[in-house]
């Protein structure tokens, strides 16, 4: 455009008389003030450039944008036609057409370099600007990534949040579970302490009576032994008296042929004698019953202590399995505690491990305490509910006994 508008404007011009050297200098000060001006405008040119990047997906638009656009537009405008004015008078100056053509031609080539340069320069701001919508792509995208990323471990925190609400609920039932088991418990040792403290009381009474009803029959069988050794004694001394009472009387029948005063004396004698012989007869039968009698009860008295001896042993067996229940159940109630305080520093180790930052495992292994902690709480009221119908059984079979 500038090269016909030049070849238009040259035949309108008149030919100047100045020297071949004032207008080399003029062309010389015209094209620096093209070079100025060029060097003036690309900047501008590249901040225009910058300004009308396509902004990014979050961008807004600015309303100074257009004006400063307007500025560049009128401002280029009136650099072009200062260069244009600035052009006409140099070649204006010139006095042959071949200087003109030159200087024309020079003009193009410097202009050729300049749209050259702009056009590399514009190139460089493409791929600049290319790359830099290419990066806040992939932050978009990172930053779309990031907000589904929180969204999930929002959910995550929510649903744990909920989970540990559920197990803190559960905790507090299995609380209320256990103290019931508790008591239940105490209950049970409290009636078993007072069958205890009665059976205890009923063997000690049933005691007391069988050792005064031994030393009652010892007196008893002592007494009658020394009456039966006495008795003894006395049967032996009539024994005595008879074998000397038939020395005399064979000697009183020596000497009845002698004389019958004598015999009638003796046999008046013999005849008391024969009395004694009967009472005495009589009194040993009285004490031979007796004495079968007092074996007869004393029999009986060594089948009693036999009986009361058994009745013994069987108080002594269910004492002995009712102590074997107590310990079975205080070793349940130690179990049931230890378990308990495991639990606890489980519920505790859990509780600590949620409020640290870790990873998403944690509910599972939550969950697989309170799998152990239900489990556990239903294998313990069972072996409770089995260890107590022996000990009613025992106690009912107990409270049957004639003590």
């Amino acid at each position: 455009m500038l090269h016909n508008s030049h070849s238009n404007d040259i035949p309108q011009r008149h030919d100047s008389n100045y020297g071949s050297t004032n207008k080399k200098h003029s062309l010389d000060e015209r094209d620096n003030f093209i070079t100025r001006s060029r060097s003036l405008r690309s900047p501008m040119h590249c901040t225009r450039e910058s300004r009308e990047e396509p902004p990014g997906p979050e961008a807004g638009t600015d309303p100074s944008d257009g004006q400063r656009d307007s500025q560049y537009k009128t401002n280029k405008e009136i650099t072009l036609g200062k260069e244009v004015l600035l052009l006409m008078q140099a070649l204006n100056s010139l006095s042959t057409p071949e200087e003109k053509l030159a200087a024309l031609c020079k003009k193009y080539a410097d202009l050729e370099e300049n749209m050259q340069q702009a056009r590399q320069e514009e190139e460089t701001h493409k791929e600049a600007t290319a790359h830099f919508q290419f990066t806040l792509d992939e932050i978009q995208t990172q930053l779309e990534q990031h907000d589904v990323y929180n969204t999930k471990l929002r959910q995550e925190n929510f649903e744990l949040g909920e989970k540990l609400k559920k197990l803190i609920e559960q905790y507090a039932l299995r609380e209320e579970h256990i103290d019931k088991v508790f008591k239940h418990k105490e209950l049970q040792q409290q009636l078993v302490d007072a069958k205890l403290q009665q059976t205890t009381q009923l063997i000690k009474e049933a005691d007391e009576k069988h050792q005064r009803e031994r030393k009652s029959l010892l007196k008893d069988v002592t007494e009658w032994r020394h009456k039966y050794e006495e008795m003894k004694q006395q049967e032996v001394q009539l024994k005595q008296q008879l074998s000397l009472y038939m020395d005399k009387f064979e000697e009183f029948q020596t000497t009845m042929t002698k004389s019958n005063e004598l015999f009638t004396t003796v046999r008046q004698e013999i005849e008391k004698m024969t009395k004694k012989i009967k009472k005495l007869e009589k009194e040993m039968i009285m004490w031979r019953t007796k004495w079968e009698n007092n074996n007869k009860v004393l029999l009986q008295m060594t089948e009693e202590k036999t009986v009361r001896d058994k009745e013994y042993k069987d108080f002594q067996i269910k004492l002995e399995r009712l102590e074997k229940l107590c310990r079975a159940l205080q070793m349940e109630r130690n179990e049931l505690n230890e378990k308990l305080e495991i639990l606890k520093e489980q519920v505790s180790v859990n509780a600590a491990n949620v409020d640290l930052p870790t990873p998403v495992i944690q509910p599972c292994v939550a969950f697989d305490s309170q799998k152990e902690l239900n489990t556990s709480s239903k294998r313990a009221p069972g072996g409770c509910w089995e260890a107590e119908p022996k000990g009613l059984s025992e106690t009912k079979h107990s409270s049957k006994d004639p003590l």
